[in-house]
């Protein structure tokens, strides 16, 4: 390969990485939401495709209305938080068996919601997805320019949201209360924090974030809803969360590495390599699992992580 090939082999694989990579983010900043209070969302998968179904019909049926459809998105993302939060904080039933029922609710009612709405249509109808921003003077910086300035806005939103997170986590007071509840609800208590609140709200602003990570698969990367939309996208997310440690940069760094062997995988299957392309799919799949395992061992989760908070205990 020639010297102008290889550029544009590099530009155009972390390119992808970083858009693949943007749900996987947003994803992960909104489980931090629901984590760092001591809330296990296992829902996490069915409400990112509950989302990435609601931002399409929104879209397609107001116009192309992007916007309002990443909005109401995000809205079917904090309502279905607010039901895991009820069940957890307020009844503090088992946190896994919630999860995973929102899981296979959601699920069932995207798919359900679809075929009554849509039908069963021989091609599926698409949008006109969010267009690619170039960043004035940055985008014509060679290599660099169009790998981090030429993307969709919810790309530069799924960066600035990992920056507003790490700083409300640790440079305000509301961080502050998120962190004690997840640590030691009963203290923070003591010191006149409202435990069910915190939790309550924090769950609430997560699944916010995933619901919008899901409007990026059908609004951005896809442009339609197609069944298997998420991919798994929603449980990596969890394990993401704990090679990350709970930390924005961190998961950040975490997200990016699954986008980059994803999208190289992709890259791989045009090579016509005599490797079946199923194994090129578990790829990203099993780097997790292996950073997962090198990791986990180490990682510290928020003490009160699974655990319901009861004042009378």
């Amino acid at each position: 390969m020639d010297t102008i090939s290889i550029v544009a082999f590099l530009t155009g694989w972390f390119s992808a990485a970083i858009r693949m990579s943007t749900p996987l983010i947003l994803g992960t900043m909104g489980e931090i939401y629901h984590e760092r209070v001591g809330i296990l969302n296992l829902g996490i998968e069915g409400t990112m495709l509950l989302g990435a179904l609601v931002g399409f019909l929104v879209t397609l049926t107001t116009g192309n209305d992007l916007w309002l459809g990443v909005g109401m998105a995000g809205i079917s993302g904090s309502l279905l938080s607010l039901i895991l939060a009820f069940f957890t904080v307020s009844l503090g039933l088992n946190q896994h068996v919630i999860g995973l029922g929102i899981t296979f609710f959601a699920t069932g009612l995207s798919y359900f919601i679809y075929r009554m709405v849509i039908g069963f249509p021989i091609v599926h109808p698409t949008i006109t997805g969010f267009p690619i921003i170039s960043i004035p003077l940055f985008s014509k910086i060679p290599l660099l320019g169009p790998v981090l300035f030429r993307h969709y806005s919810l790309v530069y939103i799924a960066f600035a949201i990992v920056a507003l997170s790490h700083f409300i986590l640790y440079k305000t007071s509301w961080g502050l209360k998120i962190r004690t509840v997840g640590e030691n609800p009963a203290a923070a208590d003591a010191a006149g924090i409202n435990v069910f609140r915190v939790r309550y709200f924090s769950s609430i602003c997560g699944g916010f974030l995933i619901g919008v990570a899901g409007s990026f698969l059908s609004l951005a990367h896809f442009n339609s809803f197609l069944h298997g939309l998420t991919a798994g996208r929603g449980w990596i997310c969890l394990a993401l969360i704990i090679i990350g440690k709970w930390k924005p940069w961190n998961c950040l760094m975490a997200a990016l590495l699954f986008g980059i062997i994803d999208a190289f995988q992709f890259r791989l299957q045009t090579l016509n390599l005599n490797i079946p392309y199923q194994i090129l799919l578990a790829l990203p799949y099993i780097t997790a699992i292996l950073a997962l395992v090198l990791v986990a061992r180490k990682a510290v989760c928020p003490a009160s992580l699974l655990k319901p908070y009861r004042r009378e205990e």
